[in-house]
């Protein structure tokens, strides 16, 4: 990969990551303000803006921040299961954007229903049931995990798997 095409692969990836981790940050806002709220109209309108940041948001981010990585593990030295924070990252990636795109949007349609079987006035609490829980606690796990992956990219620790690091002896370099 040319060093410009991994600049513009590189800024994307952070770009989209970051746009990622902001989502979570703002569904979460957005949930606790719902949590702790008896204003029906306050979290009719909370559950509705989660709902649309959701169906717009969540598939592109998650989905340009795992190909991305992808792209740059298989594009540059990093690898994708050279190193194990590089493995690390990769599987909590997939496994983040399977868990948003499913188990997110599943709850975020969930709290939606409920606001919108209750037009006006108050929303029993007996009728949200777990909404109220679930809508915090799937961006509160999925921002800690996020910020995992931040601290993986920063510190990089674990080293070099030991199958690359056997390959790599293995291989000679090009300049022999």
């Amino acid at each position: 990969m040319s060093p410009g095409a991994r600049k513009r692969l590189v800024a994307l990836h952070v770009v989209v990551s970051v746009s990622w981790l902001a989502l979570m940050l703002c569904l979460l806002t957005l949930a606790v303000t719902a949590l702790t709220t008896d204003d029906g109209d306050r979290l009719r309108t909370t559950y509705r803006a989660m709902g649309m940041l959701g169906d717009a948001l969540v598939l592109p981010l998650s989905l340009l921040t795992f190909l991305s990585g992808v792209a740059l593990g298989l594009g540059t030295s990093w690898g994708l299961f050279r190193y194990y924070w590089v493995s690390t990252k990769f599987w909590l990636t997939l496994g983040a954007m399977a868990a948003s795109v499913f188990a997110l949007t599943a709850r975020l349609h969930d709290a939606v229903r409920v606001a919108d079987t209750h037009p006006t006035g108050p929303i029993p609490v007996a009728d949200l049931g777990f909404v109220r829980y679930n809508t915090v606690i799937v961006p509160a796990v999925a921002l800690s995990l996020y910020l995992f992956n931040v601290i993986l990219s920063v510190y990089k620790p674990w080293g070099r798997r030991k199958a690359a690091e056997r390959r790599a002896v293995r291989i000679p370099s090009a300049g022999r």
